[in-house]
């Protein structure tokens, strides 16, 4: 019997994924339970109140959620100055991310990001049949804008991928630097901006607020906000890209209880902001444990911090030797950053256990 083939240019991709998860991580090793500090989860969960919310909208799953997500993007839309119709809701940023590669780049034609930034990005542009270039970071690990406007003036891309702050750096773009590369833009480009741990940096109110039919800007619930497992997001830009988005999201594709989750998460400030501070703490933390180590570190703007191991062959020798502690972290995946481990900000006692694990991974790599 023949095999039956996909589309020629999926039947032509590696079978790959972006990320292997914690789950499948510990089947392979024979774990019974593992440090979660790789996927940049919040540890500190979800707000009190989006739990009572959810947990009180229980009874009401047999109902669709509402397709167009109007009570979150009203509020969205309130909290960010624009109007309703410039917001749009998804399943993640992963989910937005997708719908905009399929909406503005059309099959064979290129996309731009920086070589090794967040993966996902490159998935849906395989996926969908378009050419991903790159550019490389600077030396010392930070987003490329000068290459990134020279690439996109040399290949014209339909879209120009760019986290800020960055993963896996944790590096951020001053507004200025955005501003500077959305100015830069060829005039079919759309720049899709992945801010999902804006709220994170010292000055979230520095980010730019380019008010733009070329700037996509895409926010999540999954960090700041505890919610990764509820699978809900957004962008901010213009109305007609929302549109555009709605002619082919999937109608019910966004969980009910997400949303009202969402909603009721956007009216507890206070448990946002004991989130930002305690995230800050448990970075400082991981500097002073790199330090104590001997190793250097990159001041990061997000939930997590990359520390140096020297080389890729130490980093991915001491992300194995984790984990073979039970400890799940990663490690990027393209220079100058392979050589550091990335690992997530937990609650205080897993800060202390992954010290306690990561010093023992130091002491046994060999020199």
């Amino acid at each position: 019997m023949k095999a039956f083939l996909a589309a020629p240019h999926v039947e032509a991709l590696p079978f790959t994924t972006p990320f292997v998860g914690p789950e499948q991580l510990m089947r392979e090793a024979g774990l019974v339970s593992l440090l979660r500090l790789g996927a940049n989860e919040s540890a500190f969960g979800p707000s009190p109140k989006a739990i009572e919310a959810m947990a009180a909208e229980l009874p009401h799953l047999w109902c669709y959620g509402d397709p167009e997500s109007y009570a979150l993007r009203a509020e969205l839309a309130l909290r960010h100055g624009r109007a309703i119709g410039e917001i749009g809701v998804g399943a993640g940023i992963d989910d937005l991310m997708g719908l905009a590669v399929r909406a503005f780049l059309a099959p064979g034609e290129s996309a731009l990001a920086t070589r090794g930034t967040y993966p996902t990005f490159g998935y849906h542009v395989a996926g969908y049949g378009g050419k991903l270039a790159t550019v490389d970071y600077t030396s010392d690990g930070f987003v490329d804008v000068d290459a990134l406007i020279t690439a996109a003036h040399r290949l014209r891309p339909a879209i120009l991928y760019v986290a800020n702050p960055d993963n896996p750096s944790g590096s951020v773009l001053p507004a200025g630097e955005i501003e500077r590369l959305c100015e830069a833009l060829p005039e079919r480009t759309l720049l899709f901006l992945d801010e999902a741990y804006a709220e994170f940096a010292e000055n979230e109110r520095a980010f730019a607020d380019i008010d733009s039919p070329q700037v996509l800007r895409a926010r999540t619930f999954s960090k700041v906000y505890g919610m990764a497992g509820a699978r809900i997001g957004y962008v901010i830009t213009a109305e007609r890209n929302v549109r555009t988005l709605q002619k082919i999201c999937l109608q019910y594709g966004v969980n009910r209880n997400a949303q009202v989750g969402a909603l009721a998460a956007l009216g507890d400030d206070a448990f946002k902001r004991r989130v930002v501070a305690e995230v800050a703490a448990g970075r400082a933390d991981y500097y002073a444990l790199a330090r104590s180590l001997g190793r250097a570190y990159l001041q990061s703007h997000t939930n997590f911090v990359c520390i140096d191991f020297e080389s890729a062959e130490r980093a991915t020798l001491a992300v194995s030797d984790l984990l073979r502690r039970g400890v799940f972290v990663r490690k990027p995946g393209a220079p100058p950053l392979d050589r550091f481990i990335r690992v997530s900000v937990g609650m205080p006692d897993q800060r202390r256990d992954f010290a306690r694990q990561l010093a023992a991974t130091a002491e046994a790599l060999p020199s």
